[in-house]
């Protein structure tokens, strides 16, 4: 593993972590763009899924892994004094996790020659050379 594989994995943990700390830290704490709950748990959850696909290779795992993130943080919300969990803004977060993890793939997959292993269009082309 190349050092800036090792960079970009400890990047990718460390945005899930600050997430993590918006979601259920102080409330005063937070610096807000002002975009709007709903737009900032999407942006966010897209920029750190795409981080994340780059540093490892199974962007529809990531991305499910994510969207599952995203709801357990505004659930967990509940259980800090100063917070409320909403449903619209979990699914927001979801969605752009699951924007850029399918993007993500498909990036990957117009860059390979080949597709990768196990995925499914390679069983389907052994599928066919077998058949064939």
């Amino acid at each position: 593993m190349t050092l800036r594989r090792v960079v970009i994995k400890v990047c990718s943990v460390v945005s899930v972590g600050l997430i993590a700390y918006a979601a259920l830290g102080p409330a005063n704490w937070q610096l807000r763009p002002m975009l709007g709950w709903k737009t900032e748990h999407f942006l966010g959850f897209l920029i750190v899924t795409f981080i994340a696909c780059v540093a490892w290779p199974r962007p529809l795992i990531v991305g499910l892994a994510l969207m599952a993130t995203a709801g357990l943080l505004e659930a967990l919300q509940g259980l800090t004094p100063d917070r409320v969990p909403d449903l619209p803004t979990a699914l927001c977060g979801a969605g752009g996790a699951l924007l850029a993890s399918v993007a993500a793939e498909v990036f990957i997959r117009a860059r390979s020659p080949t597709p990768p292993e196990g995925s499914p269009s390679s069983i389907l082309s052994a599928s066919r050379k077998i058949g064939t």
